[in-house]
């Protein structure tokens, strides 16, 4: 696996600046852009750190608190585009993620893998990343569909019909476009770290299934429950 040496790594400052010289010309909120990169940037250094800890934990409380931690943000930063709404469907979010994602994430962890321990972390934690961050996704599509809906007039039955609809698309989208468009993050780097492209593909189609399955159900619960209280 070739290592990437962080003076060839800053070469990659050159495109992120041609973003952010158009994000500035089309007053489309460079400072925030840029903001985003900053902290995408200080969270990926810091956790790289925090894993080497985690990895090596042999407790699965400590796991247990990771991925709390993991739902949390995810369903807070889930319901950002919502406006005051945010704090009403924070704990509907929470649950809808928490069964949607933590049923999934049971059928991968104890079926198709059958860790040993169960709290293996080097499988556990970035698999419920990959869970939660696009259940997280969905719902947050969904939460922002349903509420334009019902603005507009929709029924509620209407409106989260169209917002399942809208919330499911990028998801749908990967999956037509996996092995004829891009090749996804895992396999990728499967086959990089020399593993056999056919062992990879399988782990790949278990992600792409487990993302469906979570990012369905999870914005599922989110809409049933949102609008049976409105």
């Amino acid at each position: 696996m070739v290592m990437i040496e962080l003076g060839r790594l800053a070469l990659m400052a050159v495109p992120v600046c041609g973003v952010l010289w158009i994000f500035w010309r089309w007053s489309l909120g460079a400072g925030n852009a840029l903001y985003a990169l900053g902290r995408m940037l200080l969270q990926l250094s810091l956790i790289g750190y925090l894993l080497l800890y985690i990895f090596q934990a042999k407790s699965g409380w400590i796991i247990l608190g990771v991925l709390g931690v993991m739902l949390f943000f995810s369903s807070w930063i889930a319901l950002r585009t919502v406006g005051d709404r945010r704090r009403k469907w924070f704990f509907v979010t929470l649950i809808s993620i928490a069964l949607g994602g933590g049923v999934t994430l049971g059928f991968v962890s104890f079926g198709v893998l059958d860790l040993k321990p169960w709290y293996a972390p080097r499988y556990l934690i970035p698999l419920a990343g990959m869970v939660f961050a696009n259940a997280m996704n969905s719902v947050s599509l969904a939460a922002e569909r349903y509420l334009n809906e019902r603005q507009e007039g929709r029924s509620s039955p209407e409106a989260r019909r169209q917002a399942m609809n809208a919330a499911m698309i990028p998801v749908l989208n990967a999956l037509f476009a996996v092995g004829l468009v891009s090749l996804p993050g895992m396999m990728t780097g499967q086959i990089l770290s020399g593993v056999s492209p056919l062992i990879a593909a399988r782990y790949q189609i278990m992600v792409m299934l487990m993302i469906f399955s979570a990012s369905g159900l999870s914005t599922a619960l989110f809409l049933r429950w949102v609008s049976a209280k409105s």
